[in-house]
């Protein structure tokens, strides 16, 4: 029986957004007419350089680099943003925040979230006649109309149907340091555990959550507030075989999108037992994040090896304000900025799993033996992009929250904006315009040492292509249908269990 069996895992994504994703997906003779599967998995905070297969000095990912090793690497892959909410509703939608409305983070109190206008990739595919379900980290706004599993009446009375296209869900709302807990992990500056009882609450940094504690929904039920840290590896991990199994049984094809808490900070304290005493607490969180992962394929491979598409990959590269606690960019410094203390982050975009794509700047789309696309078709497992242009917008540095303030035309890489991103020791870089963009020489300078002089023949061949590039994109978003997302705050919004209790603290089972 003749196989076709292309393997292919996302693998890691940079600060400056260089990703090498990878992804599992194989067919047989006897699966060919049917619907694959999906299974998304994306690390939260993870850099390039975590990964072995990406860097020879990482010995943590023994899963993973073995998906690498057996599969397709994609090797100038990108994410549509550079934090948490943006990266998230580009992923699921296929258009950047200044279409689909996500140009920023979403707060414990938001009130509204990705605009109901916006279609996601889990309604395409249950309209056709998938199981979908999602497990992990949200970020995209308000637990009720805007929650992943939501069809009903909102809650909050405006009448909307909140449908954004998953059957199941279980997971936290927000990043896991939007919460107090009980077991608080490693931050950089460290947060204090929830209050009990009477005792008040120690806010000791502006950025930690003492009057909340953090929520763990199961669909639109909170079953566990504060949520457990330490154990909620293990619980993504039995929900996501859990589901697997069941929509196998069904005959159904499905989705499956798991959002991990890896490798955010606070980063779990994990048991001694599960690794070297030495082990310092970044290494362990990555080996407990691969262990999560290889327990995750292996299920696939049990039930759903010969027509499963299995994608790994990062949202937005390392939260290098973290130090020691954030993970390593590889060879993507970035060194023009960093010498200034005033990075930004160039983000990623995401390629559209074989559907219709929507015509949008934030998709650039790979081919492959299995696929169909809009351009050539190549026979070799390969790919190659129809779009050679990208664009970074900006989500956590200077500028305004989702301009298009960085060009990487094919080999080069145009800065409109640069500064304002928090480095460890604290700094912050100035600021700074630049009415003609700084360029980068990608294939010449891979780490952005020294832009190209503007003077030179090669700067003045490239500056009126990303020019045109740049103006193209802004006047097509000026002509689309453009959503607006609700970032307004209301405390009544903060998921609660019971309001009574200190930080709403589930009553004891």
């Amino acid at each position: 029986m003749a196989w076709l069996s292309l393997k292919v895992l996302l693998v890691g994504l940079s600060f400056l957004g260089c990703l090498y994703p990878l992804v599992d997906f194989s067919f047989s003779g006897e699966t060919r007419g049917q619907k694959p599967n999906f299974v998304i998995i994306l690390a939260d905070d993870m850099g390039w350089g975590d990964l072995g297969a990406n860097w020879a000095g990482t010995k943590d990912t023994a899963n993973l680099d073995k998906m690498a090793a057996e599969g397709m690497r994609f090797v100038d892959f990108h994410a549509a943003a550079s934090t948490c909410s943006p990266s998230r509703a580009a992923l699921l939608t296929g258009r950047l925040g200044l279409r689909n409305g996500v140009t920023h983070n979403f707060a414990v109190t938001s009130v509204g979230g990705l605009p109901l206008n916006e279609t996601t990739l889990a309604e395409v595919l249950r309209g056709a006649g998938y199981v979908t379900g999602m497990i992990g980290k949200w970020h995209l706004g308000h637990h009720g109309s805007h929650h992943p599993s939501f069809r009903g009446e909102d809650p909050r009375g405006t009448g909307y149907l909140g449908n954004r296209g998953f059957d199941y869900y279980f997971g936290i709302p927000y990043s896991h340091d939007m919460g107090c807990t009980d077991t608080p992990g490693y931050n950089h500056p460290p947060c204090p555990a929830c209050p009990r009882g009477d005792r008040p609450s120690r806010n000791l940094e502006r950025d930690c959550y003492s009057d909340v504690a953090l929520p763990l929904y199961e669909n639109l039920n909170i079953v566990e507030q504060p949520v457990n840290l330490s154990a909620l590896a293990q619980k993504y991990a039995e929900k996501a075989t859990q589901f697997i199994r069941q929509a196998s049984t069904s005959g159904r094809p499905f989705l499956l999108y798991v959002g991990l808490a890896h490798m955010h900070v606070p980063l779990t304290r994990t048991p001694l037992s599960a690794g070297p005493r030495s082990l310092r607490p970044y290494s362990a969180g990555l080996r407990e994040m691969d262990r999560l992962v290889g327990r995750i394929k292996d299920t696939v491979d049990l039930e759903g090896k010969n027509n499963t598409f299995l994608w790994f990959t990062g949202d937005n590269g390392p939260w290098a304000q973290k130090c020691e606690l954030a993970g390593s960019v590889g060879p993507f410094t970035g060194l023009w900025q960093a010498r200034r203390a005033c990075w930004t982050s160039s983000p990623p975009c995401w390629p559209w799993l074989g559907l219709p794509c929507p015509e949008d700047d934030a998709l650039t789309v790979w081919t492959s033996r299995r696929c169909c696309s809009a351009g050539r078709r190549r026979d070799t497992g390969s790919m190659e992009t129809l779009n050679h242009v990208l664009f970074h917008p900006n989500s956590g540095a200077a500028g305004e929250d989702g301009a298009l303030q960085t060009v990487r035309l094919e080999r080069y890489k145009a800065f409109y904006v640069t500064g304002g991103a928090r480095a460890c020791d604290g700094s912050v870089g100035p600021e700074r315009r630049h009415e003609r963009p700084l360029i980068f020489d990608l294939e010449a300078d891979l780490a952005e040492a020294a832009p190209l002089a503007e003077g030179g023949a090669q700067y003045r061949a490239v500056l009126p292509r990303v020019a045109a590039a740049l103006a193209g994109a802004l006047d097509d978003i000026a002509r689309d249908r453009v959503s607006r997302a609700d970032y307004s705050q209301d405390p009544s919004a903060r998921p609660c269990c019971d309001p009574r209790r200190p930080a709403c603290r589930c009553p004891a089972a």
